[in-house]
């Protein structure tokens, strides 16, 4: 099993290329960064951290004011790609619905060679209703969304002339490029509750599941589930890239990198302090231990 690190890749934390150089170097295979456009103000009336002014999520719980600290993903991640040469990159989610597919079909592929291949497609639904509401986006409708978007990035991605009809994107024969380095395009990561409905949308459309909320002893089962969707479909279950994200602010004990390593993941993604320099660098020194 390989360690990634995150990083809530604010402007008051360690910088994404002298992090990724610093990853690199003490030998962990990823680096992850998340994304929110914006994070929008809570209305007159909505609960509201009264020392912050942050929203409620739907956890129940007040959101970290760095939620509406996050620095573009893509940016940040073509500074780390100019500064390492192994180290993969990925997306710990892209909220694809809030992006149009043209665009983001450009921005990936680019990156994609900037970092000759080794970027990962991390993506999700989303879950702020405001967020996504100001980019036209509907709650409800939010993963049928996803899914064609997804199809028409990977339709921009192989065709020479691209074109593509759905219910929320059309695209008429276009040329674009560059192609991303792989066939097909970067492995797509779909980031899901491990619920019945997520384990279903990552066996029909995913290379990969990142678990966003898991119980580290009921993930054998999950995974076990995927794989069994997955060759109802058709598809090879060998190939599924499991990532399991530690988004909890505390450091992971070695028994806990132990369990998720016994799930037979892929990789373990440890979520970094939001720091300085110093506080960051500790942080990585004590999970390289693992490595």
């Amino acid at each position: 099993m390989h360690l990634g690190v995150f990083s809530f890749n604010t402007e008051y934390s360690m910088r994404a290329d002298r992090l990724a150089r610093a990853a690199e170097e003490r030998g962990f295979e990823s680096l992850w960064v998340p994304e929110h456009t914006h994070i929008p103000v809570p209305a007159t009336g909505e609960q509201a951290d009264p020392d912050t002014g942050m929203p409620m999520s739907p956890a129940g719980f007040f959101l970290p004011e760095e939620y509406r600290h996050m620095s573009d993903p893509f940016t940040s991640l073509a500074s780390a790609a100019a500064v390492t040469t192994k180290l993969k990159l990925g997306t710990c989610v892209c909220l694809i619905n809030q992006h149009h597919p043209i665009n983001l079909a450009k921005q990936i592929s680019t990156l994609d060679h900037l970092s000759d291949g080794r970027f990962i497609f991390g993506i999700g639904a989303g879950w702020n209703v405001q967020e996504m509401g100001h980019h036209g986006v509907a709650f409800a409708t939010r993963w049928r969304e996803l899914r064609e978007r997804l199809q028409a990035l990977r339709c921009l991605w192989t065709e020479t002339k691209a074109n593509f009809t759905g219910e929320f994107v059309q695209i008429s024969d276009s040329w674009q490029y560059p192609k991303p380095t792989r066939a097909g395009g970067p492995p797509v990561v779909l980031g899901t509750m491990d619920t019945e409905f997520g384990r279903r949308q990552v066996a029909a459309h995913g290379d990969g599941w990142l678990p966003l909320t898991f119980d580290v002893e009921e993930t054998k089962a999950s995974i076990a589930d995927i794989h069994r969707q997955m060759k109802d479909l058709g598809r090879d279950p060998n190939k599924l890239d499991v990532s399991l994200f530690f988004l909890a602010d505390e450091m992971q004990s070695a028994d806990a990198i132990k369990k998720a390593r016994d799930t037979g993941s892929t990789r373990a993604i440890m979520r970094l302090p939001i720091g300085d320099d110093s506080v960051v660098l500790k942080a990585l020194d004590e999970y390289a231990r693992s490595i």
